[in-house]
């Protein structure tokens, strides 16, 4: 991995709880940024990356090992949350039914969200199951940054074909809509380091991190 110069921010990161309803979930107050994405996409990787520690998101072989709202603690105020991921969980479809309720739930009521990260393979953007979870986002009015992850999978030209085919289907599912959203892309790499700084300074500013 390439090293990066460490985050104070993020790098004191650390497990503060984990709910299965809104109810076990933090007091709705402070800030918060939000992780989304298929099973196999690298979001636990990308998360460990962001906060330059190993352990902080568990990974696994086993995709759909995350089955809850687990919620990473910055400060007193700032909180990262990850939310279950999609797709490839070998679950019961009342249990996924459960997992899809909780996320759709949490992104509609929660006051303290400032902003969703799509997490998805650079290799296979914007599936069907993606673009669900993008209209959710939308729904609830938040900003997103999609991030796509594995970048270190492709070439540098590669990489760059595929974020700039992203926008295009982004501006055709906006026109589609009659809408447009707050809708960032980033290329990422949770190997190499790629994309994270900036990564960084997006989620300080809905954080609020930025102007302390």
């Amino acid at each position: 991995m390439t090293e990066l110069p460490m985050h104070p921010d993020f790098q004191r990161a650390g497990f503060l709880t984990a709910a299965t309803s809104r109810a076990g979930t933090p007091p709705d107050a402070g800030f918060e940024v939000a992780f989304a994405g298929r099973s196999n996409a690298g979001k636990s990787s990308a998360i460990n990356r962001i906060c330059h520690q190993r352990g902080l998101a568990r990974t696994s072989r086993t995709p759909g090992r995350t089955q809850q709202l687990v919620f990473f603690r910055l400060d007193d105020e700032r909180r990262l949350v990850d939310l279950p991921g999609y797709g490839f969980a070998k679950v019961s479809l009342a249990v996924k039914a459960g997992w899809q309720a909780l996320m759709e739930d949490y992104l509609r009521r929660r006051q303290c969200l400032q902003g969703l990260v799509v997490v998805m393979d650079i290799r296979h953007p914007l599936t069907d199951i993606d673009r669900h979870m993008l209209a959710w986002g939308r729904a609830a009015e938040l900003p997103m940054l999609l991030l796509l992850t594995k970048a270190d999978k492709l070439k540098r030209g590669a990489q760059q074909r595929q974020a700039a085919e992203v926008h295009r289907r982004l501006a055709e599912l906006e026109a589609g809509q009659g809408q447009r959203a707050e809708v960032a892309v980033e290329v990422f790499s949770a190997e190499n380091g790629l994309g994270v700084a900036r990564v960084q300074a997006r989620l300080g500013d809905w954080l609020g991190l930025a102007a302390r």
